[in-house]
C-alpha cells in the first residue's frame, strides 16, 4: 500500500505540532509534510520543542502567499489545514490575514492542485453563543447542581452557529468556503470544530470539561478525517473528549468516523 502524502498546515502550533508527531511516527501509512511561517514553536505549544521535520519535507510559507502554498501543496493527497491565528482577542487585521485570506489560499490550492480533501480546523468558538443562556450557561459556570431541573440537548452541527467575537466567525468563514469548495470543485472537505486544548494536557477547573479535548483525541480525529470513506463529500464534527458536561455532539464523529475518544475531563483532573 502506498502511503498517502499529507501536508499539515501551521506545524509550529500545539495541535499542528501533535499531529505531526503522530502521523510521522507510521511512516508505512503516511508520507508527511508541513509547512508553516516559522520553525520555533509557538507560544500555545507551551514548552514542547517543535516537530523535527526534514527539510525536504518542510515548506517556510505564510498561508497569505497563495503562490507558496499552491507550491506546497502539489502532489498532495489530503490537507490538514491547522494554521491560523487561535486568539479570541486577536485583532481584525491579523484575522484578516491568517484566517480569512489564509484560509481562502488553502481551498483555493487544493483546487488548482487536484488534491482529494482538505480537513479544515474549524472551532467549537461557533457554537459559543449558546452559552450565554442555560442549561449551557450553568454548564460553562460549573453549576452542575441546577442541571438537575433542566433538559440539556446536546449541540449538533445542524443546529444554528452562535459566535460571539471575530474570531470563531472567521472560522465560519472557513466552513462556508468548504462547503463551497465540495460542492463546486469536488473536493471533499471535512470540518472540525476543534475543542480547547492546551499545552497543559489536563483542564484547569471542572467547568472546563464543557469544552475540553485532549491532544491524544484530538489527533485521533484528525487521523480520522484523513481516513474518512472517499465519497464522505461533506461534513462537520465536533471535536471534544468524552467529558460528562459535555455539551456538543461527539455520536455524530463516533457514527461517521469511528471516532472513539480515549480521555475525559474528570478523569484528567484526578491524575493531574
Amino acid at each position: 500500500m502506498t502511503a498517502k502524502r499529507v501536508l499539515i498546515t501551521g506545524t509550529s502550533g500545539l495541535i499542528a505540532g501533535a499531529a505531526y508527531r503522530r502521523l510521522v511516527a507510521m511512516p508505512e501509512q503516511y508520507d508527511v509534510y508541513a509547512l508553516s511561517r516559522r520553525r520555533q514553536a509557538s507560544e500555545r505549544a507551551g514548552e514542547a520543542a517543535p516537530p523535527d521535520i526534514p527539510d525536504d519535507h518542510f515548506f517556510l510559507a505564510d498561508m497569505a502567499d497563495l503562490d507558496a502554498v499552491t507550491h506546497a501543496f502539489e502532489g498532495m493527497d489530503a490537507v490538514v489545514h491547522l494554521a491560523a491565528d487561535p486568539r479570541p482577542d486577536a485583532s481584525w487585521d491579523h484575522l484578516l490575514e491568517s484566517n480569512i485570506v489564509g484560509a481562502r489560499n488553502a481551498f483555493e490550492a487544493a483546487v488548482r492542485t487536484g488534491v482529494k480533501r482538505v480537513i479544515y480546523a474549524s472551532s467549537i468558538m461557533v457554537s459559543w453563543g449558546y452559552q450565554l443562556d442555560d442549561p449551557y450557561k450553568a454548564l460553562s459556570s460549573g453549576r452542575f447542581e441546577d442541571l438537575a431541573r433542566k433538559e440539556v440537548h446536546t449541540v449538533t452541527h445542524e443546529w444554528p452557529p452562535r459566535p460571539t467575537g471575530l474570531y470563531p466567525a472567521t472560522k465560519l468563514w472557513g466552513e462556508a468556503l468548504a462547503r463551497y469548495t465540495a460542492d463546486v470543485h469536488n473536493v471533499s472537505c471535512l470540518c472540525l470544530r476543534i475543542g480547547w486544548v492546551n499545552a497543559e494536557d489536563h483542564p484547569h477547573r471542572p467547568e472546563s470539561g464543557a469544552v475540553w479535548s485532549s491532544q491524544r483525541d484530538v489527533v485521533q480525529l484528525i487521523e480520522k478525517t484523513i481516513n474518512a470513506p472517499e465519497d464522505l463529500h461533506f461534513d462537520i464534527f465536533y471535536g471534544v473528549s468524552n467529558n460528562k458536561w459535555r455539551w456538543v455532539d461527539i455520536d455524530h464523529a463516533r457514527e461517521i468516523l469511528g471516532y472513539i475518544p480515549q480521555d475525559s475531563a474528570e478523569v484528567a483532573l484526578e491524575q493531574s
